[in-house]
């Protein structure tokens, strides 16, 4: 079934169109994945789905259940079971982890903030009263996010760029964290531009310069990344310096 449609997505900043007619189907309980190079609008259509406030003035639709939530805000649509991992996770000064999960979660006990953190792999002992600040790594508060998004036993998660600037030992857990989420009927939707983190998805899309490119099941989706240009309708301008770190090229 079909959990989120997104519908002829336009969106332009400062006159530049990042966003071009963009159309997708989510599948429930599914891992997806929304892949392409730097630049391509990746980030940006998470956060017009996520409906952050200056992501609002977009043309096109978002149907989350068949449902119009176009006019929605963050507040609603988080109510509906929609919710954002950023790529850089924010600091809280002087807020104790156990407060910061415990604000969305759905049970309310501390019991459940030693759970969701021994699934992202952290030790309630050490954590549950650190404080969400510049003290913890990046890899930390990521998995700190993440440990209140499985508090919150959301519906749809957005998760960008889940591996920018974590460890080994930080992305195992984060994937692992990934798979409890599909295990629990939640639907996923990677945001990327890592071969790695397209693995962990059943299904991709590529995106370049606000088109839809490609779709498809990952094995398909992951020739971008072996230096294959898939064919595009439109003319680009690749990030050479991203290219080259990722060995992908823009279609």
């Amino acid at each position: 079934m079909t959990l989120l449609e997104i519908k002829d997505l336009t969106l332009s900043v400062n006159s530049t169109p990042i966003l071009n007619g963009l159309s997708l189907e989510i599948w429930e309980g599914y891992v997806h994945a929304v892949v392409g190079p730097n630049g391509a609008g990746k980030s940006t259509l998470a956060n017009v789905i996520m409906g952050l406030p200056e992501y609002r003035n977009h043309g096109g639709d978002i149907l989350f259940e068949g449902r119009s939530i176009k006019q929605l805000n963050v507040d609603e649509r988080a109510r509906l079971g929609i919710t954002l991992g950023w790529q850089e996770p924010a600091r809280f000064e002087g807020l104790k982890v156990s407060k910061f999960i415990l604000a969305s979660a759905r049970k309310k006990d501390l019991a459940e903030v030693d759970r969701v953190l021994e699934l992202v792999g952290l030790e309630p002992e050490r954590y549950r009263n650190r404080a969400v600040d510049r003290t913890l790594s990046g890899g930390e508060r990521k998995r700190i996010e993440l440990a209140s998004i499985l508090a919150m036993k959301p519906r749809l998660v957005l998760l960008d760029e889940p591996d920018s600037g974590v460890d080994i030992e930080a992305i195992e857990k984060i994937f692992a964290a990934i798979d409890y989420l599909k295990s629990e009927g939640a639907t996923v939707l990677l945001i990327t531009h890592s071969p790695k983190v397209l693995e962990k998805a059943d299904h991709a899309f590529l995106i370049c310069n606000g088109f839809l490119v490609d779709k498809g099941e990952k094995d398909k989706i992951l020739d971008y990344f072996s230096g294959k240009c898939l064919p595009c309708p439109h003319k680009n301008v690749p990030d050479l310096k991203a290219e080259a770190k990722t060995g992908g090229k823009n279609g």
